[in-house]
């Protein structure tokens, strides 16, 4: 299964994703690349930026 497929899959079981976690669960490096594909083949995805530990990142969830 293409990381796309398993992003979207998680997602619409109602979860959040950040870049963290799609390297830990999907070995994924470009959770941004991987995100933008799926908004172009017509997925609905928002975001929301986090501050953590004086770190910001995005999370995705839909």
């Amino acid at each position: 299964m293409s990381q796309n497929e398993q992003i979207r899959r998680h997602l619409e079981a109602g979860k959040t994703i950040t870049p963290l976690d799609a390297l830990r669960q999907f070995n994924c490096l470009r959770l941004g690349a991987r995100i933008h594909n799926l908004k172009k083949c017509g997925m609905v995805i928002h975001s929301r930026l986090v501050n953590h530990n004086g770190k910001r990142f995005a999370e995705y969830f839909i």
